[in-house]
């Protein structure tokens, strides 16, 4: 029987424009300031930091730079945490809490900085994005929400209700939202593109194609194995995510990876696309598995992702599973082909915050549970200047304990098919009662 082509390529749209690439072989030094572990948006980020305060500084990774989830997200600058201010607040306490929320505006900030002062060309805007909600009591909810980011952090937030939607998404699935305007969308693989030259031209080393093997402690250092040979270095940063593997067996019990897929439409006509994205925003959802979307960033497209159940392979159901809800979303686009359809792996944990913390010596910088664009550079520099000693900058919220064990769990994720089947039922129901 012929299987059912959902999409034309199985890569990364982003590639098309942005692809990856291995680097020239670089010699192995013997000794280094400092070696990291892993090559994307927080590792090149430390390696900037670092390189140019003068240590010797070399990257390692085992794929080619930037073929995890660097480039493979959906480019939206949200720096969104999962969980909500009401959990963060009973978890941690009120001020913790408003200190993440307000850590969030910062390190948004900081990306846009960046961007503007290195000059990456990464086809950045500063859209705005949309929340979606599936109900007219969520809709009160949100509402507030809106009304605390204006008022706590001066954040351009406000409530969009329901008579007023199509303003900025071309569907009637929702029940009202907020926009808020600190949020934007850019091109992830030129991103990263961008972040690898200027990190390469400041003295960073970065190895490609190179596995870490182990990181074994070495009188006042370490002692690093890799595909390559043995590095002697000072000090160790890891920036792995959901690509941890077994060179770290502590950091791999601790880390869940999980898939997240995303599907691109073929070229829409620029009418359809002005009436379903008017604003052009990124568009986001309030439901547990809820989609991201937006248009890419030439306008002529839609891009949508959300989390994948599977776990070997590149079966057909995931496709299907997000084609369905972008039909849901725009009856209009039943007959459009898609042209790319991909997954890659983000980092959950057990309290979903970003990390840094150390332990015996390394430091991690980690577990982004897919918000990276905004998180792992932003965290990614506070470790180097923790690494650096620089009290005053290394300063983060999410600088402290290690995340907890994931009990039963060493790198085999044998449980996330039912707990996204769980997330899945959840969603139905809340459906199911809201008020629509």
């Amino acid at each position: 029987m012929h299987e059912q082509k959902v999409a034309d390529k199985d890569t990364p749209y982003w590639w098309e424009a942005a692809p990856v690439r291995s680097l020239p072989k670089q010699p192995l030094a013997k000794s280094v300031d400092v070696l990291i572990v892993g090559a994307g948006y927080a590792g090149l980020s430390a390696g900037l930091v670092l390189a140019r305060e003068g240590r010797s500084v070399a990257a390692f990774d085992a794929m080619n730079p930037g073929e995890g989830a660097s480039s493979r997200n959906g480019g939206i600058t949200s720096g969104s945490i999962r969980p909500d201010y009401a959990t963060i607040t009973r978890r941690f306490g009120e001020e913790k809490a408003i200190a993440i929320e307000a850590e969030g505006k910062t390190a948004r900030d900081f990306l846009y900085d960046l961007i503007k002062a290195e000059g990456l060309d990464c086809d950045f805007r500063l859209t705005g994005q949309f929340k979606g909600v599936i109900g007219f009591d969520d809709y009160e909810k949100t509402a507030r929400g809106a009304e605390v980011l204006a008022k706590r952090l001066g954040i351009d937030a406000y409530p969009v209700p329901y008579n007023e939607q199509k303003n900025y998404i071309g569907t009637d699935f929702y029940r009202g939202g907020m926009v808020r305007m600190d949020i934007g969308g850019l091109h992830p693989a030129k991103f990263h593109a961008e972040l690898l030259r200027v990190a390469l031209a400041s003295g960073l080393t970065v190895h490609s194609g190179t596995r870490v093997t182990s990181i074994e402690k070495q009188g006042a250092g370490f002692r690093v194995t890799t595909s390559a040979g043995t590095v002697q270095a000072r000090r160790v940063l890891v920036c792995t995510d959901g690509y941890t593997d077994d060179a770290v067996p502590y950091l791999r019990r601790r880390l869940v990876p999980v898939r997240s897929r995303i599907i691109v439409t073929e070229e829409l006509a620029p009418d359809l696309m002005a009436r379903l994205m008017p604003q052009r925003m990124m568009m986001i959802e309030g439901r547990q598995l809820g989609f991201y979307y937006r248009p890419t960033p030439d306008g002529k497209r839609i891009l949508l992702g959300g989390r994948d159940s599977s776990r070997r392979g590149d079966p057909i159901e995931p496709k299907l599973y997000l084609r369905n809800g972008l039909i849901k979303l725009f009856p209009e686009l039943e007959n459009v082909q898609l042209s790319h359809s991909w997954f890659g792996n983000v980092a959950m944990h057990r309290d979903m915050l970003p990390r840094i913390f150390e332990r015996d010596g390394i430091v991690y910088a980690t577990g982004f549970c897919g918000s990276g664009v905004v998180w792992a550079p932003w965290v990614g520099t506070r470790a180097a200047h923790k690494i650096l000693g620089h009290t005053e900058q290394a300063r983060t919220e999410f600088d402290f304990r290690p995340p907890a064990a994931v009990p039963l769990y060493n790198g085999n994720p044998w449980f996330m098919p039912a707990i996204i089947r769980g997330y899945k039922i959840q969603d139905e129901i809340a459906l199911l009662r809201a008020r629509r």
